[in-house]
């Protein structure tokens, strides 16, 4: 009998805190959407970016894995600092390339004079 009237109580209880939640809560209405995670951007503009710049690169979850737009800006940034830096190993390479053809022609124009040649220069 004590247990019939412990559960009676335990269900009224609940039935009095379900329909206070329901009265209660509905003057605030529902609940404001949550505002979505935003990626802030932890590449350097004033710098190129460097290997501890892209493994610390973490993007915000979505829904569905991750925001296209964060990850296509973030992959643009790196896609134009490699192109970047693969021109200018191009022109330093054609560069060094340059000044050794240069050296080549100097010292073919201008061979050098092994000790020898210079004592039967002078004879």
């Amino acid at each position: 009998m004590v247990m019939f009237l412990f559960l009676v109580v335990a269900l009224a209880v609940v039935v009095a805190a379900v329909t206070l939640a329901v009265v209660g809560g509905g003057e605030s209405g529902p609940l404001p959407e949550a505002a979505p995670e935003r990626f802030q951007d932890p590449l350097p503009p004033d710098r190129p970016v460097d290997r501890a710049d892209v493994e610390s690169l973490r993007f915000p979850v979505a829904p569905r894995g991750y925001r296209m737009a964060d990850v296509d800006d973030a992959l643009g940034r790196l896609a134009a600092e490699l192109a970047e830096r693969d021109a200018r190993i191009a022109d330093l390479e054609t560069a060094l390339a340059g000044a050794r053809a240069a050296a080549q022609e100097r010292r073919a124009e201008h061979p050098r004079t092994g000790p020898d040649q210079g004592r039967e220069e002078q004879r």
